[in-house]
């Protein structure tokens, strides 16, 4: 269960946070929905390891490996002899090589990305449509009803302009 404040500006967003975590909330239960790209831990500080690069130089390595032994196993297994010359020759082999790490390095961003924006949705997600208008949403993962109430009184005091929780999202 979950409870979302909306906020017109980014110090009344920081001050509900800051209120949130002195009242005794974990950080980690706390998240800022913003229509603009904020630095980490200017509202709410994540500790999260980001897997997105790896996932990108993981798809590119795969790729190259299959690149290299698709061209160069197709060459092996159909020669073609010409001449004096190699069955199995650098530049058409780079070629294709290089297009599969290319192309699996950008299958693995993708998904990186997905991961990263935990897309698609699992359960319901608080949203509000005042947030791509630019305003600013602080959520806070709650157990009880009380906890909930508290949290929104919170949130209220530091200067939402309105909270609600999880059914009414």
């Amino acid at each position: 269960m979950e409870t979302l404040g909306i906020f017109k500006d980014i110090e009344t967003a920081g001050g509900a946070v800051e209120s949130l975590i002195k009242a005794g909330f974990a950080e980690a239960e706390i998240t800022s929905l913003t229509s603009v790209a904020y630095p980490d831990g200017v509202l709410v500080k994540t500790d999260g390891r980001s897997w997105f690069r790896w996932l990108a130089v993981a798809g590119g390595i795969v790729g190259a490996v299959a690149g290299f032994f698709l061209a160069a196993g197709t060459a092996w297994l159909y020669p073609v002899q010409t001449g004096d010359k190699p069955i199995i020759t650098f530049y058409p082999t780079g070629i294709v090589t290089f297009e599969l790490a290319m192309l699996f390095a950008i299958i693995g961003t993708m998904a990186g990305m997905f991961l990263e924006m935990k897309l698609p949705p699992r359960g319901k997600r608080p949203y509000d449509p005042a947030i791509s208008e630019g305003y600013i949403g602080i959520s806070v993962a709650v157990m009880s009803q009380d906890q909930g109430s508290r949290a929104k009184e919170i949130m209220r005091k530091a200067g939402a302009l309105r909270t609600m929780k999880e059914e009414t999202l």
